[in-house]
C-alpha cells in the first residue's frame, strides 16, 4: 500500500464547527462517530474535507473563502482542508429531516410499520428534488472544484446522506476514483420497493458511480449486491465480488469499523472518568446492567426494559440486588418520531420503577444527557451490557465498553447488529424482538461462571486490539489501491 496520499473525504459532518464566543470566532470538533473514526485520516494524509455548514459561523468562513477550502488544525497539529458546502436552509431542511432522515434511515433501519406508515405524498417527491437532490449536487460541485486542484486525489465519501453524489461526480469526471462507505444497515431489495420507483433507482445508480461501495458486514453487502441486481439489472461478478455496471465495475466489500484503542486506555484513567466511577462504585448494587445508547427507534430501548422488568418478575431473589442503568444521548428530538420514541422510553423505565422499585432501590436508573465521561466509567463498571438494537450497521460500544471493562462483563448482543458477525462466538445472542428470551440472556449473563466471563471478555479483547481503526483505514485503502491497479491493467 502506498504511504500519505490525497485524499477527498466527503460526509454530511465537518470534524470542527465554528462559533461566535465573546465575539471571538472558536472551533468546536464536530460531532458523530463518523468524525471520530475519520480523524485519524488528517494526520496520515494529505486531506480536503467536503461537509455541510451547519452554524452560521460556518457559512461566514465559507463566504469569506469564497467558497474554496480553507486551512485547518487537528488537535494533533496535523494540518487539512476543510471545505464547507452552503445549502439553503429550507433545503437542508427537506435533505435531512424529510429524506435523510427519517425515510432513508427508517427504511434501511426496518423502523416502519407498512400497515400503517409510510404514506408518501407530493411533500416526499418535492423534498427529494428540491432538498436531497440539490444538496448531493451542492457536494459534487464542490468535489469537482477540488479535483480540479487536486486531480490525482481519492474522493471517500460516507454514509447515507450522500447516495448520489458518485453519479454526479462520475458525469463530470470519469476518471476520478471514488469510494463510498455506508455505514448504516442495508435492507433486504423487498424494502426498498418502499420507495417510489424513481428514488429507489436513483439511489442504487447513484451508489454505482463509485469504484468500491463498503459496509461493515458481509450481510449488508449481500443485500446490496442483490437490490443493484433487481433495480438496475447489474451482472454480479461472484468471483471477484464486483457489480459490472455498463462499461464499469464496482467492488463491494466489507469492513467492520472499530475504535482506537489506545484513545479508550487514555480515558479510563482520565479525571473526568475517574470522577464519574467514583461516583458510580459509591452507589452501584451488586449487579449492574448498562445500555449506553442514542435516544434513536433503531436501538430498541423500549424492549430491553420491558425485558428487564420480566426478568425481575421472574426472578424475586434479585430484587434490590441488580439495576439497570440506562445513559442515552437524545438523538433528533427535531422529528416528531424520535420525540414521541423518547417518551415512550422514559413511560417504560416508570412502569418498571413504579411495579418494583422499594426503599433505596429503582431498578432502571435512566440519564438523557449527553455525557461521554459517565459513559466510559460505566463501561469499566458494568456486569451485563445490553446491545439489543433492532437494525445497527456494527454499533461501537459493543467494542468500547468491553475494552475498558473491569469486572469481566457478560455482552449480551443483538442477532441484527453489524458487530454480531465479529463477536457472536464470545457474546450471548438475542433476537432483538424477543423479549423472553432477552429476560432470560439477563438470567443467563448474570449467572456466568467467572472463568467463563473473563474467557468471552478477554476474547473480545484482543479481537478489537488487533482489528482496530487503522486496521479499518487500511483494508480500505488496499482495497482502493488493488482495485486501482486492476482497473488500469483491464484498460
Amino acid at each position: 500500500m502506498n504511504g500519505r496520499r490525497k485524499l477527498i473525504v466527503a460526509s454530511n459532518r465537518a470534524p470542527v464547527s465554528y462559533r461566535l464566543e465573546d465575539g471571538q470566532r472558536v472551533t468546536r470538533r464536530g460531532g458523530g462517530g463518523l468524525v471520530t473514526a475519520l480523524r485519524s485520516l488528517v494526520s496520515q494524509h494529505d486531506v480536503t474535507w467536503i461537509a455541510s455548514a451547519m452554524t452560521e459561523e460556518d457559512r461566514a468562513v465559507a463566504a469569506e473563502a469564497n467558497g474554496a477550502s480553507v486551512g485547518e488544525t487537528a488537535r494533533d497539529g496535523s494540518a487539512y482542508r476543510l471545505h464547507f458546502v452552503v445549502s439553503d436552509p429550507s433545503a437542508y431542511d427537506w435533505f435531512y429531516n424529510v429524506v435523510s432522515n427519517p425515510t432513508l434511515w427508517f427504511i434501511q433501519h426496518y423502523l416502519w410499520d407498512l400497515a400503517y406508515e409510510p404514506a408518501f405524498d407530493q411533500g416526499l417527491h418535492h423534498a427529494w428534488e428540491e432538498g436531497y437532490v440539490r444538496v448531493n449536487k451542492s457536494f459534487a460541485e464542490a468535489i469537482l472544484s477540488e479535483l480540479e486542484r487536486q486531480p490525482d486525489a481519492t474522493v471517500f465519501l460516507h454514509d447515507y446522506h450522500l447516495y448520489l453524489v458518485p453519479y454526479f461526480v462520475r458525469l463530470e469526471a470519469p476518471d476520478a476514483q471514488l469510494a463510498h462507505f455506508i455505514h448504516i444497515p442495508w435492507p433486504q431489495q423487498d424494502l426498498w420497493r418502499v420507495l417510489p420507483e424513481p428514488i429507489r433507482r436513483a439511489v442504487h445508480e447513484g451508489l454505482l458511480g463509485n469504484d468500491i461501495v463498503s459496509f461493515h458486514a458481509r450481510r449488508w453487502s449481500r443485500n446490496f449486491v442483490r437490490s443493484c441486481a433487481d433495480f438496475v439489472g447489474v451482472e454480479v461478478d461472484r468471483e471477484e465480488g464486483s457489480l459490472v455496471y455498463g462499461d464499469r465495475r464496482v467492488l463491494v466489500q466489507s469492513h467492520p469499523i472499530s475504535i482506537d484503542p489506545a484513545e479508550f486506555d487514555h480515558l479510563a484513567v482520565s479525571p473526568g472518568v475517574l470522577a464519574a466511577e467514583a461516583e458510580l462504585v459509591a452507589r452501584r448494587p451488586e449487579k449492574l446492567i448498562l445500555r449506553v445508547d442514542r435516544t434513536d427507534l433503531s436501538k430498541n430501548i423500549v424492549r430491553g426494559f420491558r425485558a428487564f422488568e420480566a426478568y425481575l418478575g421472574a426472578h424475586p431473589e434479585m430484587h434490590g440486588r441488580v439495576t439497570m442503568l440506562a445513559l442515552l444521548d437524545p438523538s433528533r428530538q427535531d422529528i416528531p418520531n424520535y420525540a414521541e420514541y423518547l417518551a415512550a422510553i422514559q413511560r417504560a423505565a416508570r412502569s418498571v420503577n413504579d411495579r418494583f422499585q422499594l426503599e433505596g432501590w429503582i431498578p432502571v436508573e435512566l440519564h438523557v444527557e449527553d455525557d461521554f465521561a459517565r459513559s466510559v466509567a460505566a463501561y469499566k463498571q458494568f456486569d451485563v451490557l445490553l446491545v439489543n438494537a433492532i437494525f445497527d450497521g456494527l454499533n461501537l460500544v459493543a467494542k468500547e465498553a468491553p475494552l475498558v471493562n473491569e469486572r469481566d462483563g457478560v455482552l449480551i448482543l443483538s442477532e441484527n447488529a453489524g458487530a454480531y458477525e465479529e463477536l457472536h462466538r464470545w457474546s450471548i445472542n438475542i433476537n432483538p424482538f424477543d423479549v423472553s428470551a432477552q429476560a432470560e440472556a439477563i438470567h443467563e449473563a448474570l449467572e456466568m461462571p467467572a472463568a467463563e466471563r473473563k474467557a468471552r471478555i478477554d476474547a473480545i479483547r484482543a479481537h478489537v486490539r488487533e482489528h482496530d481503526l487503522t486496521a479499518w483505514i487500511n483494508a480500505q485503502l488496499s482495497d482502493l489501491d488493488r482495485w486501482s491497479s486492476r482497473t488500469t491493467a483491464r484498460t
